[in-house]
């Protein structure tokens, strides 16, 4: 299990635990989340993440495999709307507390893995990212989502978000505030580059 990480030196890409607007999540109901029932629950989720988690359309993020409270934080905010996305905004509308205990649960049962490019050196990841967000994409915290294999959009759009103030976030916002267009499209291609595998339950 990922710890907990609110404030990191060197910040986080795009760790989003402190949440957008600070949306309180289904995960401080005490709720617990079925894998089974979210499974069934994810068929409204498959058209642009698939069921597994792995993102079928490029400005749609992989979520197999993320922290259970980071999806359930972000589910949240769109819901109650901290976090506004024409699309999500309106697929979270409807979501109960349970519906999104249950998403949660289900797409963190799976597992998420990456691998490098075999020319890339670990060592020379993104400074600002990797505290949160390790060279490889895996995030190391329970609030900081997994880049690996995300596509240059997805990231470039996500980090301009928190650059402009369209999106917010204690750790975020000053970090992208500080980047070019160039340091963000280098950022976005550094793990845009990396594969990532999603495995389901029990594999």
């Amino acid at each position: 299990m990922r710890p907990i990480l609110a404030l990191v030196l060197g910040g986080g890409i795009l760790a989003q635990g402190i949440t957008d607007a600070g949306a309180t999540t289904a995960a401080d109901s005490g709720l617990v989340g079925d894998p089974e029932a979210g499974k069934a629950k994810a068929g409204q989720c498959r058209t642009c993440h698939g069921l597994d988690g792995f993102a079928r359309m490029p400005l749609a993020p992989h979520i197999g495999g993320e922290p259970e409270a980071y999806l359930r934080g972000q589910l949240t905010a769109f819901r109650d709307g901290a976090r506004v996305h024409e699309m999500m905004t309106f697929v979270a509308a409807g979501l109960s507390d349970q519906d999104i205990a249950d998403l949660g649960a289900w797409y963190a049962a799976h597992s998420a893995t990456a691998t490098l490019p075999a020319s890339a050196d670990g060592a020379a990841g993104p400074e600002n990212c990797v505290a949160c967000h390790g060279a490889d994409g895996l995030g190391l915290a329970e609030d900081a989502p997994n880049l690996a294999g995300e596509t240059t959009m997805y990231i470039d759009t996500q980090l301009k978000a928190f650059r402009s103030g369209k999106r917010e976030h204690d750790i975020m916002s000053p970090i992208a505030a500080e980047l070019s267009n160039d340091e963000i499209r280098a950022l976005a291609q550094w793990y845009a580059d990396i594969e990532l595998q999603i495995a389901p339950p029990g594999e």
